[in-house]
Parts: C-alpha cells; sequence; structure tokens
C-alpha cells in the first residue's frame, strides 16, 4: 500500500512537472479547453437570469379590470375593498377616471385636446394582484362574470413567450455542452496521445520488467487531471470575468427602467464545480487515450 501511495505522489508530482515544463504548448491546451467548458456555463448563467427575471414580473403580475361607466367612485371603491378580501387576491388598488385622466394628460403631452373634451371618456380602474400568478386567466374569467366590471385586460403572453425561450434555451445548452464536452475529449485525448508517443520507449521498457497497466496508465491519468483542471480553472475566470463586466451596465440598464435587478455571476461552489468538470474530462480523456495504446500495442 505504501509503494502503491508513493507512486501515487510521485506520478502526480513528474507529470505536473512534464505539463509545466511546456508552458506556450500547455496554457495553449488550457485556453481551449477553457473557452470550450466557458460557452455552456455563460449560455445556462444567461439563462438563469432571464428565468428569474421573468419570475420576478411573474409574481408582480396584475389584472387591470375595467368597471362599467354607470359605477360611480364609491361603488369602485368598494368593489376594491370586497376583492381586495378574497383569499386568491393578493392587493386591489382603485384608481378612479379622473386620476387616470390626469395622469394621461401628463403623460400624453396634449393636454389642449383633452381639456376640449365634455365628458371624461376613461372608466375607473381596478389593479388586482394575483395571490397565485398561474391561475391569473382563471381569476381574470371569474372576474369578467361581473357586474359591475367591463372588461378585464391580462396580457401575460409575452411572459409565456419567454418561458418557452428559456425552456428552448435551455435544450441548446445541453445539445451545445455535449458536443463541446466531446471536444473536450478530443483536445485532451489527442494530447495525451502526444504524450504517449513521447514516451514510447520508457512504456517499453516499464512492460518490460512487469509493469502494470495501471502502472502505465497513472502517469498519464495525473496528466489528462492537470490539463483538465487547468482548463476548468481558465474558464471559471472567463466567466467571472465576463459577467463582472457586464454587471455594472446591466445594473445602469435596470435603473433606467426602475427595476431593482442584479446580473448574477459564477458563485465559487460553481466555479469549483466547473473545475471538478474539467479534471474529470481530463481523466476520461486520458484513460481513453491510453487504453487505446494499450489495446493497440499490448507488448509495449
Amino acid at each position: 500500500m505504501s509503494a502503491w501511495v508513493r507512486h501515487h505522489r510521485l506520478s502526480a508530482a513528474d507529470s505536473l512537472r512534464r505539463v509545466l515544463e511546456r508552458p506556450a504548448a500547455s496554457l495553449l491546451t488550457w485556453l481551449v479547453v477553457g473557452i470550450a467548458l466557458a460557452l455552456p456555463v455563460t449560455l445556462a448563467l444567461s439563462l438563469d437570469n432571464l428565468r428569474a427575471l421573468g419570475g420576478r414580473v411573474d409574481t408582480q403580475a396584475q389584472l387591470s379590470v375595467f368597471l362599467n361607466p354607470a359605477v360611480d367612485t364609491a361603488e369602485g371603491k368598494a368593489l376594491a375593498a370586497e376583492l381586495g378580501a378574497r383569499p386568491a387576491i393578493a392587493g386591489a388598488t382603485f384608481r378612479s377616471r379622473e386620476d387616470a385622466l390626469a395622469e394621461f394628460r401628463a403623460r400624453a403631452g396634449f393636454s389642449d385636446v383633452l381639456g376640449g373634451l365634455e365628458d371624461n371618456p376613461l372608466p375607473h380602474l381596478l389593479l388586482l394582484v394575483p395571490r397565485e400568478p398561474a391561475r391569473s386567466a382563471a381569476l381574470a374569467e371569474e372576474l369578467s362574470a361581473l357586474v359591475a366590471v367591463d372588461e378585464v385586460v391580462l396580457d401575460l403572453a409575452w411572459l409565456e413567450r419567454l418561458q418557452r425561450l428559456t425552456a428552448l434555451g435551455r435544450r441548446l445548452v445541453l445539445v451545445a455542452a455535449l458536443l463541446l464536452a466531446a471536444g473536450v475529449l478530443l483536445v485532451l485525448g489527442n494530447t495525451i496521445r502526444l504524450a504517449v508517443e513521447g514516451r514510447r520507449e520508457e512504456i517499453e521498457v516499464t512492460r518490460l520488467v512487469g509493469a502494470s497497466d495501471a502502472f502505465v496508465r497513472r502517469p498519464f491519468l495525473y496528466s489528462g487531471l492537470w490539463y483538465g483542471i487547468g482548463g476548468g480553472a481558465v474558464a471559471a475566470i472567463l466567466v467571472a470575468g465576463m459577467f463582472a463586466a457586464l454587471r455594472r451596465p446591466v445594473a445602469q440598464l435596470a435603473a433606467a427602467y426602475g427595476a431593482d435587478w442584479r446580473l448574477a455571476g459564477l458563485g465559487l461552489v460553481d466555479a469549483f464545480g466547473l473545475v471538478l468538470a474539467g479534471g474529470a474530462l481530463g481523466l476520461i480523456a486520458a484513460w481513453l487515450a491510453v487504453g487505446r495504446h494499450l489495446r493497440l500495442d499490448p507488448g509495449g
């Protein structure tokens, strides 16, 4: 057992030394692996941010309930209080037609034209916040049956389209991740294959003195591990740098629309997982590359 542990320690140190002895080639390999790993992670984080933004909007969904012109202010306020007390409604706000006209004048910028109207054409309005946004459509249909209600407007089609696009994006990210993972395996496998060819004579000597396949494979497994870990670290740095550069512009854009929303980047746990994923891909690529060599040349 002590000899096995000692050989693991020596193989890990020797393979790391060999990787660092060729800094240009190793850095190029790390960059290729890092970029391949960073692309699907960036897409996945972007979709997570979109899903979080959709969730925030979803919880703030409102129903615009337009009342009949015959309903006066007192009846509108009473109806708002009655609907606000329902369990399915989290909040109800009454907006009189006078307030709506004043706001329209201020925003439209043509108060002279509106001032020429004999009557206020705008109805009273109720703004309702559903307690369960998923049941907004059913609630809108129920409110439409009330005598005092003229029309109920529920505009969540864009949010449904966003959710469908997000689901499609997750599928695309999965496909892209699988393709890029295959590319990483090919790149690392070719790198390890070149390392095996460069140490062919050494492998032949160790096989002649009775070295097992595990003994021969072990140094190259550690080489693949170092290449994969380095690539995962580069990917984590690229993703973190990209989202750090975008965080301030996104916050400024959200503030311009009066929203308090910040871009969520790569956390420490996610970065560590990305490094581990790179190391796992390196081990798999090295195992496949050395195993192929041992099968094609079993004698050495």
